[in-house]
């Protein structure tokens, strides 16, 4: 019944707030078919990541884990004419049916997505023009290492998100042996030691169910 209600309550917000357009639609039905991971943000939670580009007059922003391209086309949507999106995504079939989606949507041009491990990409990174935004929405296992990366590819004032990281309250048992709970706390042990972010998190309920992003701002 509660999982009901929290629907219901995305289903409201979504209705008068976050209309999805065609597109979107389009995007959302056309990663379902492709039978992807149903790991999209929510229709709420997308145009949130919109709101946080705005807010910092994003130019460059680098998305880590691009799945099917939907919250790749909520911050591609916040860029300006001549701003630039990177997203980094570890499964070529993943890949092709974002890539396809940002060609229907006409964002191509504005995004570059590059296929493979994401610290094997990072490794190689030819481009360490900073960051506005960056979004780590990947494997968790390794968010402390994607952290480590965005803080060299950012500047004072660029803005770190990273999604799913409450995990169903699953973080607070500290003898977890699921590797993403035990990659998300050490994630947070990071934001907590390190000097050069301000950093909160929040809890999130709603149509994906009870979990939670972390904000960062580089100091």
């Amino acid at each position: 019944m509660q999982q009901q209600m929290c629907q219901a309550v995305d289903d409201y917000l979504n209705r008068l707030l976050v209309p999805e357009d065609p597109i979107l639609r389009r995007v959302a039905a056309a990663n379902r078919r492709a039978g992807l991971p149903p790991h999209d943000v929510a229709p709420n939670q997308g145009k949130l990541l919109f709101i946080f580009a705005r807010m910092v007059r994003a130019r460059r922003i680098l998305e880590i884990g691009t799945l099917g391209g939907y919250s790749t086309l909520w911050l591609a949507r916040a860029l300006p004419e001549d701003g630039e999106l990177i997203t980094l995504e570890c499964q070529e079939k993943h890949a092709a049916v974002a890539r396809d989606n940002l060609k229907r949507a006409g964002l191509g041009a504005r995004v570059s997505l590059r296929v493979g491990p994401a610290l094997a990409t990072l490794a190689a990174w030819d481009d360490m023009a900073p960051f506005n935004l960056i979004f780590i929405d990947a494997d968790k296992v390794n968010n402390t290492a994607y952290l480590d990366w965005s803080l060299r590819l950012s500047h004072p004032g660029t803005v770190i998100i990273a999604d799913n990281v409450i995990r169903g309250g699953a973080i607070l048992d500290s003898a977890s042996q699921d590797a993403s709970v035990i990659g998300v706390r050490r994630f947070f042990a990071a934001l907590s030691a390190n000097i050069k972010l301000t950093s909160t998190a929040l809890q999130t309920v709603g149509c994906k169910g009870w979990d939670g992003l972390s904000l960062s701002i580089v100091n």
